[in-house]
C-alpha cells in the first residue's frame, strides 16, 4: 500500500481550518471504524445531530470525508459518510495540538484504565528507522475480526527538542567587544514521517 497516496498531507487552507476543531478529529477517528450516518455518529460521540451535521459539512467541504451511500429509515433517507483517505499527515503545531485535544477526549471517554505510557528512549539512527517501520506496519494492520472488541491505538516516535548546549556562565552573557560570532541555526523538527 502506498502511504503517500493513501495518507495524504494536509495542504490547503480549507483542510487546516477543518482540522481546527477537536470534534472534527473525533469524527475522523469514528469514521476510521467504517461508514456511518449522522445519527450513528451523534450517538457514538455523545453529541446532537445538528452539531455532527455541521462538522461533517466542514470536513466534506475540505475533501476529508465523502458521502458513501444512503439508507431508508422510517420513510426518510439517511446519508452514510466515510473518510476520504486512510489517514492524514500534518506537522504544524496548531493542528497537532487540536488532534491531541481530540485524543484526550477519546481517552477520557474510554473504558476504565486505558494503558498509556510516554517515555524517552535512546536509539541509534538504525534502531529508530527499524522502530518507525514496525510502527508503520502496526498502524496499517487490518482488524482481526468484526466480532471482537475495538481498541484505539496511538503510535508515535519523535525526537524531542534538544536543550540548548551548556554555555558560558551568566557573567559572560555580555561578551567583550570584538568581531561578531556567527549565528547557528536552530535545529528544526524532523520532516513528517521521518524518525527523529
Amino acid at each position: 500500500m502506498d502511504d503517500e497516496a493513501d495518507v495524504p498531507a494536509v495542504t490547503t487552507p480549507e483542510q487546516f481550518k477543518a482540522l481546527g476543531h477537536p470534534m472534527r478529529h473525533r469524527l475522523l477517528f469514528a469514521l476510521g471504524q467504517g461508514e456511518a450516518t449522522i445519527s450513528q455518529l451523534a450517538a457514538a460521540l455523545g453529541s446532537n445531530k445538528g452539531n455532527i451535521a455541521h462538522h461533517l459539512n466542514v470536513l466534506a467541504g475540505a475533501g476529508l470525508v465523502r458521502p458513501a451511500g444512503t439508507r431508508t429509515v422510517r420513510g426518510g433517507t439517511e446519508q452514510y459518510y466515510r473518510r476520504a483517505s486512510r489517514g492524514l499527515r500534518f506537522d504544524d503545531a496548531a493542528t497537532t495540538a487540536t488532534a491531541f485535544r481530540a485524543l484526550a477526549a477519546e481517552i477520557a471517554a474510554a473504558q476504565a484504565e486505558p494503558f498509556l505510557v510516554l517515555r524517552r528512549l535512546t536509539l541509534t539512527p538504525e534502531h529508530a528507522r527499524m522502530l518507525t517501520a514496525t510502527l508503520r506496519d502496526l498502524a496499517s494492520h487490518a482488524s482481526d475480526a468484526d466480532d471482537q472488541p475495538q481498541y484505539g491505538l496511538l503510535l508515535g516516535l519523535y525526537q524531542p527538542a534538544q536543550p540548548p548546549p551548556a554555555g558560558p556562565s551568566r557573567r559572560s552573557q555580555h561578551p567583550a567587544p570584538g568581531p561578531p560570532r556567527p549565528q547557528q541555526p536552530a535545529p528544526g523538527p524532523p520532516a513528517a514521517g521521518e524518525p527523529g
